[in-house]
């Protein structure tokens, strides 16, 4: 049991569980503004693709992710024109987009790359690990803490951030506003669609990140929807922590450690699909349990409806 659950095993679930979050807190933000985006797995899934590209095209770890970054938020933006301006549903654009993004990514890794499956280049460079000084001597803390990409830090930061800037700023009472009553909104002078559009393009550059962190951040490479479904976990989370930041990084934890788990028990001789399914059936549980208790709840149904 304490070989199960060690300093390894603690340190592998705040890594796995960053492109989660990072993500999640992009679903939140379109929540918090009435938008359900169900296209999260897809702008995931480019963000990893286009930080793989950006690093083959400008030899730069920063220039990849900045890359990858530019290209979601294209995505996103398309996302809210369709949503927002030409009023369509939005879970029918976020599935659309989904499978754009994986067929986009397939044909693009053979018109660029020039292979099918997968793309590695051993000479790649990704993200740095940063020590943490002082912390990372510290015994099991400093194996568990120190040692990750910098945006496993920077996620966390984003959401101690965007806490702060939902529940203390002025700008975030409005962004909630636009939320909870878009009508009342606009009649005291707030401009709901570009809120909306702000949430959405931030949404996309959440995603970005936590798609750079896994072609880069994980791993050096990209494989076909190698996303993994990671985008629906993220759905999930963002609904389970109630589209609050700290709820969020909650249910994050909880989806990254039950996959940091299964990669675990792969090597205690279970089978592993058995070891492969326990993270989904985590998030089926979760769904089940707290189906009524959600605060995207709201976002989902404006979302599904004309406005």
């Amino acid at each position: 049991m304490q070989q199960l659950f060690d300093a390894a095993m603690f340190g592998s679930t705040l890594r796995i569980m960053t492109p989660i979050l990072l993500a999640a807190l992009g679903g939140a933000l379109c929540s918090r503004v009435g938008l359900f985006n169900v296209g999260l797995e897809g702008l995931v899934l480019i963000g990893a693709f286009s930080a793989i590209v950006g690093n083959y095209l400008f030899g730069n770890v920063l220039l990849a992710v900045i890359f990858s970054i530019v290209i979601v938020m294209l995505f996103s933006a398309l996302f809210a024109f369709i949503s927002i301006n030409l009023k369509a549903n939005a879970i029918v654009v976020g599935i659309s987009l989904n499978f754009l993004a994986t067929g986009l990514t397939t044909f693009a890794l053979r018109a660029i790359f020039d292979v099918k499956g997968a793309y590695y280049d051993k000479d790649m460079v990704g993200l740095p690990k940063w020590d943490i000084p002082l912390i990372k001597d510290i015994p099991w803390v400093g194996d568990v803490i120190s040692g990750h990409s910098p945006l496993v830090y920077l996620g966390i930061i984003i959401v101690i951030a965007l806490q702060f800037y939902l529940f203390k700023s002025v700008s975030g009472f409005r962004l909630r506003s636009v939320g909870e009553n878009p009508v009342a909104a606009q009649s005291i002078g707030i401009k709901v669609r570009g809120i909306q559009y702000g949430a959405v393009l931030m949404c996309g550059v959440l995603c970005a990140l936590a798609g750079a962190q896994l072609s880069l951040g994980q791993v050096t490479m990209f494989t076909e929807g190698m996303t993994a479904g990671r985008g629906f976990i993220a759905l999930v989370a963002t609904m389970l922590g109630q589209a609050n930041p700290l709820g969020v990084m909650g249910s994050s934890v909880l989806f990254g450690f039950m996959e940091a788990l299964s990669i675990r028990l792969q090597g205690f001789a279970l089978p592993t699909h058995f070891t492969m399914m326990l993270p989904y059936i985590v998030t089926l549980v979760a769904m089940f349990f707290f189906k009524d208790r959600t605060y995207a709840q709201d976002a989902l149904k404006a979302g599904g409806s004309s406005r």
